[in-house]
């Protein structure tokens, strides 16, 4: 336990009285409430959120770059190597390369591939879309973020696709406010997915990052029908929807990482990494 004038557990530096002490006050009722309290670990302070913006900027600067190489005849494999040599140099680690056997330095998911798609020789078509999914360790401070991209002149039920899954993601971070609930995200983005006619992917979520890929929480994208957990200032996870065009059933391919969809549809996604703060959310990237 600490005194009011003891310096805050979560390392801002400030007197814990002007920091977390309302915080850990108000727990109990929050609890009664029916939220999942997060952990202390996973509130970054300020200087962790510094370390994620630096991160950020190379993942943005990827995102942006690839926007000038996606066109048809280019290999998923050249966009690969631009990820990879654009982060090293600059500092940073591609942090799929190698993660849990991951091949390459970032994810290509093209057209009824959902997520998780491997970079290879296949070049890119005219007509297809693609999103490009990149996560950059820099000083130990992982940023995540993917975008969709239009190869020529797609299709109107592709572009509707592509821009109802962008709609998505702003209507997930509209939920985001200090001590609401993160089920309020999923509830928010399967109602209007549902309502222009796509479904939700349900298989994969977003989820906290910062010093790990991967942790709590975990961001369902669809209404689970519980409350889930609170999020709090210094929270710092993704949001990225999944959205198909028919049902959201995937299958996993052979190499243990593609996911497509069930019927062969297309798929599209967009994903941003943010922080909660005392006023709502800052996108990192």
């Amino acid at each position: 336990m600490l005194n009011r004038n003891d310096i805050c557990w979560c390392g801002s530096g400030k007197k814990y009285k002007k920091c977390h002490m309302d915080f850990d006050k108000n727990l109990e009722k929050y609890e009664k409430q029916g939220f999942e309290i997060p952990e202390r670990r996973l509130l970054l302070n300020e200087e962790d959120i510094e370390g994620l913006r630096k991160s950020s900027v190379i993942t943005k600067g990827i995102l942006e770059g690839v926007a000038d190489l996606i066109k048809p005849g280019v290999t998923t494999n050249e966009i690969d190597k631009f990820v990879h040599d654009y982060t090293i140099e600059r500092g940073g680690t591609p942090a799929t390369l190698g993660y849990h056997g991951f091949p390459k330095s970032c994810c290509t998911s093209i057209n009824e591939v959902i997520c998780h798609g491997i970079p290879e020789d296949r070049p890119l078509k005219e007509g297809d879309i693609i999103n490009v999914d990149v996560t950059t360790i820099l000083d130990g401070y992982f940023s995540d973020a993917s975008r969709m991209y239009l190869v020529g002149q797609v299709s109107e039920r592709a572009k509707d696709l592509v821009q109802c899954a962008k709609d998505c993601l702003q209507i997930g971070l509209d939920q985001v406010k200090p001590y609401g609930s993160i089920s309020d995200i999923g509830l928010a983005i399967e109602a209007y997915a549902t309502s222009k006619g796509y479904t939700v992917v349900r298989d994969f979520g977003g989820h906290g990052i910062g010093k790990n890929f991967h942790e709590d929480p975990h961001v369902s994208h669809f209404d689970t029908g519980q409350k889930g957990m609170l999020m709090v200032p210094g929270m710092v996870f993704t949001i990225e929807p999944m959205i198909n065009e028919g049902t959201y059933k995937l299958n996993i391919l052979e190499d243990d990482w593609t996911a497509v969809t069930r019927d062969g549809k297309l798929s599209a996604q967009w994903e941003h990494t943010l922080v909660v703060t005392e006023e709502g959310y800052e996108i990192l990237v």
